[in-house]
């Protein structure tokens, strides 16, 4: 960006990058986000996280059941932490859906950063969203196809994990040469 001039204005990416952190890093440098959804299997038989609603203004989350998820402590990933009151829960005709804890607590996570989740996952959704994620079949599914074809990346030439690193980072830069001298070209023959 520094170096070239080239302005970052939306990407595409696919579910292996929705993560709390990447999401927050392009929301704050006002990057349109796009990610693939990533499928979570929840424990079978139990209340899935989406089930819970997150009160914002009241830092809490809500069972399906209408109980109160109070905030208890942000561990050292960023997780806070949510737990409901074990007495509620004893009572609960739900708490089988609810948890197997022991002790009849349900506890909910949720990142410091999760607005930014949520924010990427609204884009996904949007009219302008859907055309990016279509588009990045065109162009990003192509970059691992020549990959193969054009710069040998069917087969490795060495063996060992380093070796085979090595490979793949050359083989992305000079696509990512290729990319840039591309781009460059068009925008001196706008000018």
């Amino acid at each position: 960006q520094q170096r070239f001039g080239f302005k970052v204005e939306a990407v595409a990416l696919d579910s292996g990058y929705l993560t709390s952190p990447i999401c927050k890093g392009l929301q704050s440098r006002n990057i349109f986000a796009v990610i693939a959804h990533r499928r979570f299997h929840p424990t079978q038989g139990l209340f899935p996280k989406w089930k819970f609603t997150h009160d914002a203004e009241r830092n809490l989350y809500v069972c399906p059941a209408e109980h109160e998820l109070q905030y208890k402590t942000t561990n050292r990933e960023g997780y806070r932490q949510y737990a409901s009151d074990p007495q509620h829960c004893k009572r609960c005709p739900l708490l089988n859906e609810c948890t197997r804890s022991r002790n009849h607590r349900k506890v909910v996570t949720r990142h410091v950063w999760e607005d930014s989740k949520e924010w990427v996952r609204g884009n996904r959704l949007s009219r302008s969203g859907k055309y990016l994620y279509r588009k990045r079949k065109e162009t990003i599914e192509r970059s691992f196809a020549d990959a193969k074809e054009l710069h040998g990346f069917r087969y490795c030439r060495l063996r060992g994990l380093q070796n085979v690193r090595e490979q793949a980072l050359m083989t992305a830069a000079v696509q990512n040469m290729k990319k840039m001298a591309i781009h460059l070209d068009r925008l001196e023959n706008k000018g």
